[in-house]
């Protein structure tokens, strides 16, 4: 069952932009512009994550998060169009977990909303996706996540960990997409904000260069990221 994702924002054209990159990671998305609408759902649906601009008529999204913090503990970034401090302190003094200040990259808050539910997760068993396989396999390519060993056609590979962790991020999401942005963040955590975009693709070159014949298997969607044939 996909993850729900409550989207508050009264400037239309940026909740429909971040509504449309959150359902093509497959999330289920509710949507609305106004603090009434949005505080009506709060109420009557089971969410897993809120994504809330500070600046809404009425009713900010300083005081949704209030709301939310009352009954519920799941992730809340908020959307600003300038970040002041004193604005900081007060959404993390009322339960934010996150911040990212206007114009940003869709694919930016994508990965914020990807690690912010594995953190979620991760602290909340009761909630926890089960356990990962040991072994993962596609086409020729096994991968031992246990004894870090990899094999295509039953010949050793012999991978560096950021090759490893590429490669293993792409067959845990077989015949998904995955962007660089969320590579970063699942290899490096905090430090992808500042390493160069240039790194992932590097890295993705090198494994097409061990997996030879086979390279084909890691597919380039320009402007998106990169996923594995099927």
């Amino acid at each position: 069952m996909p993850e729900k994702i409550l989207v508050v924002d009264d400037e239309i054209e940026i909740a429909d932009l971040v509504e449309l990159y959150l359902k093509n990671e497959n999330y289920a998305v509710c949507k609305f512009y106004t603090a009434p609408e949005a505080l009506a759902c709060i109420e009557s649906t089971q969410l897993d994550l809120a994504i809330l601009d500070v600046m809404l008529p009425g009713t900010s999204g300083f005081a949704i998060c209030q709301k939310i913090r009352e009954k519920h503990n799941y992730p809340v970034i908020m959307l600003t169009a300038k970040i002041e401090e004193t604005d900081k302190i007060t959404g993390l003094t009322l339960g934010a977990d996150d911040y990212i200040t206007k114009p940003f990259r869709p694919l930016e808050l994508v990965a914020r909303v990807k690690a912010q539910l594995r953190r979620y997760k991760r602290y909340n068993p009761g909630l926890a996706a089960p356990p990962e396989p040991d072994v993962l396999a596609h086409q020729g390519l096994v991968m031992n996540t246990r004894t870090h060993e990899c094999l295509l056609h039953e010949r050793p590979l012999s991978l560096t960990p950021t090759e490893f962790s590429i490669l293993r991020i792409l067959l845990e999401s077989r015949g998904q997409v995955v962007s660089a942005e969320e590579m970063f963040h699942q290899i490096w955590q905090d430090e992808y904000y500042t390493k160069s975009n240039n790194t992932i693709t590097v890295h993705i070159r090198h494994l097409r260069e061990k997996l030879g014949e086979s390279a084909g298997y890691i597919k380039t969607i320009w402007g998106v990221g990169y996923k594995l044939e099927t």
